[in-house]
């Protein structure tokens, strides 16, 4: 194989590595699923989340495990993201959306920001070594209406392994 067409292909084959840690890490956060979330970070890795919030994936955890108790949703989402390789490093930038939803409030929060990674692979394996979090603005968000949304569905999902989408292979809901 010529070597550009093999420099290109493992570039994309990183990149996809990349994405994929990055989405099982946005799936953990949104299912409360805390070994998904340990799984994007590499065991040494620094999380540096707010002000007050700045060190080990485990320190990052013991701040915002408890908080989940009293949120009905959440759904983060990542639009822009870019890669950039740099051997066994890869600097990622990816812009993110997160609604974040209180029991029992009719708001919701709604927001808006940035990660900044440091990726490293090691041992062939692309996780998490620093990150960054970047928030830019936060709206309020009239969530009156989750309920019956909730209800408007055939299935519902939840904020945890009993979510459908751990179900091996899917099957189809009773009605």
């Amino acid at each position: 194989m010529d070597q550009a067409i093999e420099r290109a292909l493992r570039a994309l084959l990183d990149k996809e590595a990349i994405r994929d840690c990055f989405l099982r890490y946005l799936r953990g956060i949104d299912r409360v699923d805390v070994d998904l979330i340990k799984s994007a970070f590499h065991d040494d890795a620094l999380d540096n989340h707010t002000r007050d919030v700045r060190g080990s994936v485990e320190g990052l955890l013991a701040w915002w495990l408890p908080q989940q108790a009293g949120r009905e949703a959440t759904q983060h989402f990542v639009t822009n993201q870019t890669i950039d390789l740099d051997g066994d490093i890869a600097h990622v930038e990816s812009y993110f959306f997160v609604f974040i939803k209180q029991t029992a409030q009719d708001q919701g929060a709604l927001i808006g920001g940035r990660y900044a990674d440091r990726f490293e692979r090691r041992d062939g394996v692309w996780k998490i070594a620093l990150r960054v979090v970047l928030p830019e603005w936060q709206a309020d968000a009239d969530a009156r209406n989750t309920a019956m949304v909730k209800q408007a569905g055939a299935v519902s999902g939840a904020r945890d392994r009993s979510d459908p989408t751990y179900q091996r292979p899917l099957m189809n809901p009773p009605a």
